[in-house]
């Protein structure tokens, strides 16, 4: 980082994640000297939840906090969570999470949809990295008592350690042939152009850009009730939102959507409207240009 620093003159640095990325910047910063190269960096919330495992992350992570030059967070609740667990002094900014809205969009592919969904079943869609935190076992679990009330198909976007007890309850709930894993996509945005409703069960989200991206793309959510994910979903108005691990009440809403296409529809385009409204990758990255300026400003002065 600091090679790269140096041959290329940068001005500023902007890294993600407390550890370890901002004590690498730190320790470039200090490479630089006499140089004065400052460093942004931003929180996604597994800053958090590492230092809520091991305590003993907890010394290290403030540190390299209260030594950027600036700090973003991508919720209020992040931010507001932060400052209070590691009782952090200096101020933290709020740039959220962004989506390219021209390019996630709802697709009128009728072919790539009966390719699922051969006889006009609805789609349900959950994409994830199937760590134990986004519940991927709840998300079948949900989609199990979907299928009882009619038909429906649920298309799996990832990989990862909970794949297998995934498949596993596929079986044994004997809904094989409504399911399709289609592990990493390079071009989700393609696949979630095709869904009806969105699934992001998760047990803590720190923003939920997944739900953003389901959103551009006119799909309503239906999702935990948890960390950042309200400060994207209006319960009711583009999306429903459930506690964590209540399966039930999690299928009651998706049913509600599913069996109700004039309700899903409109939730859908308040979504994208929502999703256009506040978080464009038009409109946020000038939030992060203002901020670098800022930043290089009160660099300079302090110099």
């Amino acid at each position: 980082m600091g090679e790269v620093a140096e041959s290329a003159s940068l001005d500023l640095l902007h890294v993600h994640y407390a550890i370890p990325h901002s004590v690498s910047a730190l320790l470039a910063r200090m490479m630089a000297a006499p140089r004065r190269l400052p460093f942004i960096t931003t929180l996604h919330g597994t800053d958090i939840t590492l230092v809520g495992s091991d305590r003993s992350y907890l010394p290290i992570t403030r540190f390299s906090i209260e030594q950027s030059d600036g700090v973003t967070a991508i919720s209020n609740y992040l931010r507001d969570r932060t400052l209070k667990e590691f009782e952090i002094k200096r101020p933290i900014e709020v740039i959220p999470n962004f989506v390219n809205c021209d390019l996630y969009k709802k697709s009128d592919d009728a072919k790539a949809r009966a390719k699922i969904a051969p006889n006009g079943e609805p789609i349900v869609m959950h994409l994830s990295n199937f760590r134990p935190v986004k519940r991927l076992t709840d998300v079948v679990e949900i989609f199990a008592l979907i299928r009882e009330k009619g038909r429906a198909k649920l298309v799996l976007i990832g990989d990862g350690p909970d794949r297998g007890a995934a498949e596993y309850i596929v079986h044994k709930r004997k809904i094989s042939k409504d399911v399709t894993f289609c592990g990493k996509q390079d071009h989700v945005q393609e696949k979630l152009g095709l869904a009806d409703l969105f699934l992001l069960p998760s047990d803590e989200e720190s923003f939920g850009l997944a739900a953003l991206e389901a959103m551009a793309c006119e799909v309503p959510v239906v999702a935990t009730n948890v960390g950042g994910i309200p400060e994207v979903i209006k319960h009711g108005i583009d999306g429903y939102l459930f506690e964590p691990r209540d399966v039930h009440t999690a299928a009651k809403y998706s049913l509600d959507i599913l069996t109700r296409p004039d309700r899903g529809r409109m939730m859908g385009e308040m979504a994208r409207a929502n999703a256009r409204r506040k978080y464009c990758s038009n409109d946020i990255i000038p939030l992060y240009e203002a901020y670098y300026e800022k930043i290089l400003s009160a660099t300079s002065a302090a110099t």
